[in-house]
């Protein structure tokens, strides 16, 4: 400790290199927390959007859904002349994202690009819709999952790093209100 107190305190100059080390240190822990906030608030973004787009899609199916307010749940159904059959749409997430979010199709998912630079890309969508049983008097609701995969770039002091990759899930749930 009495060492570093001389360095520091040293006419000659001896601080600066110790100065300089500590300067650079400080920032590369800087751009460790601004990429990992950079990251966050992209998947935080995509995870809204999607969101949106499985709401979206169960707002779609109102139509098909059997009011059934006395039993207390809904259910994608419709009657036929002898019986009732099952009717759910899963709608068209993928093309909601894009018109949302101003993606472009690569392949088999969307990428966002910022310039010419590529921000993030959303592949391997999955919507699962869950469909009551009609009069099953269980109440569990017309449910929505969707997971989809993100990819972020990473890049640190300059450095394009391997990407991140994290599967997003949400959920949505339709529920009338009269």
């Amino acid at each position: 400790m009495k060492k570093l107190s001389f360095l520091l305190k040293g006419g000659r100059g001896d601080g600066f290199p110790l100065t300089i080390a500590v300067t650079l240190a400080l920032l590369f822990i800087f751009c460790g927390i601004s990429e990992y906030f950079r990251v966050s608030i992209i998947a935080q973004g995509v995870r809204d959007a999607v969101q949106q787009a499985v709401i979206s899609t169960v707002n779609d199916n109102y139509d098909d859904v059997y009011h059934s307010v006395r039993e207390g749940y809904a259910a994608g159904w419709f009657p036929t002349d002898d019986a009732w059959e099952e009717s759910v749409d899963a709608g068209d997430v993928y093309t909601h994202l894009a018109l949302t979010m101003g993606l472009t199709s690569i392949g088999d998912g969307y990428a966002k690009y910022a310039g010419d630079e590529l921000e993030f890309t959303v592949s391997e969508l999955r919507v699962t819709l869950s469909n009551n049983g009609l009069a099953s008097g269980q109440s569990e609701g017309y449910l929505a999952d969707a997971t989809i995969v993100l990819e972020i770039p990473t890049r640190f002091a300059g450095t394009v790093l391997p990407p991140i990759r994290m599967t997003l899930k949400v959920q949505a749930k339709y529920m009338p209100l009269f």
